[in-house]
């Protein structure tokens, strides 16, 4: 199973930030850009890559504890940025720290479950939205644009593990599809 760590926005705050999606999706370019859906977008805090099924037990325990060690906090989506000229995402605002302590929980709890974790580097909490086709889109204007968007904030409550189904085909569009396989709340007694 192709897995992933994430906080996952409450639909409102989906629905906010697509509004802004459209209108980005305006600006000359956007046909440049391959655009995520709205029902993927996620915060990823740890990337997992292939889990071998025996190691779902252990994996689960461990996020379970992660979960359980970390208070719900609040966030918000807030302005954007991009990866050199190749991702362009939204930021977030509120209590990222927290996020990021979740994160390095996360990625922990892969590791000492026996999962390969790339070398570690320090957390840049982003949802992305769309990544370029080709080289020679210029993500600034888009960037720009994102700056004055700040979504309705909301209570991180738990954590969810994220499989993601890779495309099959080669059917020009298609996209993974991800599928939520649990969900632990955030400071929980365990």
């Amino acid at each position: 199973m192709r897995l992933f760590v994430a906080v996952l926005p409450p639909g409102a705050v989906v629905d906010e930030l697509a509004a802004e999606v459209r209108e980005l999706r305006r600006l000359p370019g956007a046909d440049g850009l391959r655009w995520t859906e709205p029902g993927g977008w996620h915060f990823t805090l740890a990337f997992m890559g292939d889990v071998p099924e025996e190691t779902l037990p252990e994996l689960r325990e461990r996020l379970t504890r992660a979960a359980h060690r970390t208070p719900a906090f609040r966030l918000a989506l807030r302005g954007g940025g991009r990866f050199g000229d190749r991702a362009l995402w939204a930021g977030a605002d509120g209590e990222v720290d927290v996020m990021r302590r979740l994160a390095e929980r996360s990625e922990a709890a892969a590791r000492k479950a026996g999962i390969a974790m790339d070398g570690h580097r320090r957390y840049t909490p982003h949802l992305t939205l769309a990544r370029s086709r080709a080289a020679a889109v210029d993500l600034r204007p888009y960037v720009d644009v994102l700056d004055a968007f700040a979504s309705e904030p909301w209570t991180v409550g738990d954590l969810a593990l994220v499989q993601s189904r890779l495309p099959r085909s080669s059917v020009a569009g298609e996209r993974p599809r991800y599928e939520e396989v649990e969900r632990w709340p955030l400071g929980a007694a365990g």
